[in-house]
C-alpha cells in the first residue's frame, strides 16, 4: 500500500549548484538555476501524486 502521507519538498544549496530533495529520500539533480530545481521538486510531488492515484485504483 501506497504511502499516503504528501511529499514534502524543498530546496538545498552546495556551492555554486542548487538542488531539491523530498522527504521520501528523493534527490534530484545539481542544478545552477534555483527556479530549475524547484521545477524538479514540482515535477517530483507531481509524479508522486499520479502513482499513488493509480495505486488506489
Amino acid at each position: 500500500m501506497p504511502d499516503p502521507t504528501p511529499h514534502a519538498t524543498s530546496t538545498a544549496e552546495s556551492g555554486s549548484f542548487c538542488y531539491a530533495r523530498c522527504d521520501c529520500g528523493w534527490r534530484g539533480p545539481a542544478r545552477r538555476a534555483r527556479s530549475q530545481a524547484r521545477t524538479d521538486a514540482e515535477r517530483h510531488k507531481a509524479a508522486s501524486e499520479s502513482d499513488a492515484n493509480r495505486s488506489a485504483e
